[in-house]
């Protein structure tokens, strides 16, 4: 990569460690929360639930908006507004509706910041270089929720809102002053990427016709489930039914650092087979396979555990490998729109939101309902990894179509 490539993937990965952290927070500090403010299960199931409301509803917004009025200031008004809430959550805590409505807020101020950095990379990365562009971007988020994990279990709740709060705000004093768009075309300087345009205009109905689009949805949807049910629940999981304590929660970042690693490292592999032999299509379709039916095998393995050692290595090999979909089905909106990117890649995000509305009280009502069992909740994120896998696969595609 170039060296103005390289700092603007560096930038907008680090932001993506800021929004992954920010939504880690209150899963890990919903137990802390509960104990103080009584509330129930199924109050903190909503309360979980709350942000992926928000999130779901600005994503294609905040596509449209970087489209039109640039990635940068798109993505600057986005980090500052969820730094904003995540710093007063604290304040809001107070009134379990004026959390709710924070919560929902937080969530539509992190929706825009994915689709914004969409379409940064679209105009600045190299179809060669895209897949590992992707790793990063995804790589840092996981970065994100391990420093949450790490640092969170030894603070009380309102100094882990309070720190990462903070954080935000750093991160965008550096952002103003450090990357500018792109507006030039030199050789020795930056430059831009102009993908044809294959139409004068296209209408909405487009981003939904295609089956191939819809191949990258369903994916991104299955790839949703499962990680939801992992940061989600996983914690709450492992402190009631496997006994660990607060302070041992922060072993949970294991599978977040393994999860970021695998992810750098499937990028580049990805970038590798493309420059080597292999097509963009099946490159594509190897990283999300495996991104799919890996994580769906472990979740049926994990069911039977009840060794602590055993949980996490199994929960870490389902993170690892989740991450090779970050040059699969993710990275595969700049192929087939890469003039549309952000938009296709906002619609996506959307639909890969339900399982987070969803997630929250129907694992609440599945454990409830069977008597403290989860093998309900893991049985059904397993199957829809394999349905999501199959689809992609047999339907997928990486010519430009939009």
């Amino acid at each position: 990569m170039l060296i103005s490539t390289s700092k603007t993937v560096a930038l907008c990965s680090f932001s993506n460690l800021i929004n992954a952290a920010d939504r880690a927070l209150m899963p890990l500090a919903v137990l802390q929360m509960s104990s103080e403010f009584k509330w129930d299960m199924y109050s903190q199931g909503w309360l979980l639930s709350a942000f992926p409301i928000g999130y779901f509803s600005s994503q294609i917004i905040g596509a449209s908006f970087a489209k039109r009025f640039g990635g940068k200031n798109v993505l600057t008004f986005a980090v500052l507004i969820w730094s904003l809430l995540t710093f007063f959550t604290p304040l809001f805590a107070y009134s379990y509706r004026i959390l709710m409505v924070s919560r929902i807020l937080l969530g539509i101020a992190e929706g825009v910041g994915l689709p914004a950095v969409v379409q940064i990379f679209s105009t600045c990365v190299l179809m060669d270089e895209r897949s590992r562009a992707f790793g990063y971007l995804v790589a840092f988020g996981s970065f994100g929720q391990t420093a949450a994990a790490i640092i969170c279990p030894h603070l009380t709740w309102r100094w882990m809102f309070l720190l990462f709060g903070s954080i935000g705000f750093f991160w965008v004093s550096i952002w103003i002053f450090s990357f500018r768009e792109i507006k030039i075309i030199t050789e020795d300087d930056d430059f831009i990427i102009i993908p044809p345009k294959l139409t004068n205009r296209t209408k909405w109905f487009d981003y939904f016709k295609s089956s191939q689009l819809w191949s990258i949805y369903l994916a991104h949807f299955s790839m949703s489930w499962t990680s939801n049910i992992i940061t989600t629940w996983i914690p709450f999981y492992l402190s009631r039914y496997l006994g660990v304590s607060a302070t041992a929660l922060s072993f949970t970042a294991v599978p977040y650092i393994i999860n970021s690693f695998s992810g750098i490292l499937a990028g580049h592999l990805a970038d590798s087979l493309i420059m080597g032999n292999w097509t963009v299509l099946s490159v594509r379709r190897l990283m999300t396979t495996i991104g799919l039916v890996g994580p769906g095998i472990g979740l049926i393995i994990f069911m039977g555990i009840d060794n602590l050692v055993l949980a996490f290595c199994v929960i870490s090999m389902c993170m690892a490998l989740l991450a090779c979909n970050s040059c699969g089905h993710l990275a595969n909106h700049l192929d087939v729109a890469p003039n549309l990117s952000a938009i296709t890649f906002g619609i996506s995000n959307t639909i890969a939101t339900i399982p987070g509305m969803l997630i929250g009280p129907l694992t609440a009502e599945l454990v409830v309902k069977s008597g403290g069992r989860w093998l309900p909740v893991f049985l059904i994120a397993a199957l829809v990894n394999f349905v999501g896998a199959i689809i992609y696969y047999s339907h997928s595609g990486a010519s430009q179509i939009i």
